[in-house]
């Protein structure tokens, strides 16, 4: 399969991962997710395959979240889902979905475990220098 990130070009994070995937030779699928959300039904799949709840992909930053009370530890993993799929701000990024699984690249290292040939170093647009230990 071709990789695939789920992508906000205005965040650092979403941008720098993109940056590590191509500089390891990944041409990914770009899915700018503000514009092209996911349906509910694939939602639900990559929290499947990133084996973590709603909750835990939840941009609980946004001010919607605040707006729908989504700090509410009684609402259910289908209100999330439903929060989620309404106001897409709402869903954590970058995700990134490769051969080798699926993850909430958080912080933009994360996909280095994603990667067939990830590089060994690479310099964030900050300038920190990460390194991957293979």
């Amino acid at each position: 399969m071709k990789p695939l990130i789920f992508h906000n070009p205005k965040c650092g994070t979403s941008r720098n991962t993109l940056a590590i995937m191509n500089a390891s030779g990944e041409q990914p699928d770009i899915v700018e997710y503000l514009q092209n959300p996911p349906t509910r039904d694939y939602l639900v799949e990559l929290l499947a395959k990133m084996s973590i709840s709603p909750r835990e992909l939840l941009r609980s930053k946004e001010p919607v979240n605040d707006e729908l009370g989504l700090n509410n530890p009684e609402l259910s993993d289908d209100q999330i889902i439903d929060a989620m799929i309404a106001h897409p701000i709402l869903i954590n990024r970058p995700i990134v979905v490769t051969n080798k699984g699926a993850a909430l690249c958080r912080p933009s290292e994360r996909v280095f475990e994603l990667l067939e040939n990830p590089v060994s170093s690479f310099t964030k647009e900050d300038g920190e220098v990460i390194h991957h230990v293979k």
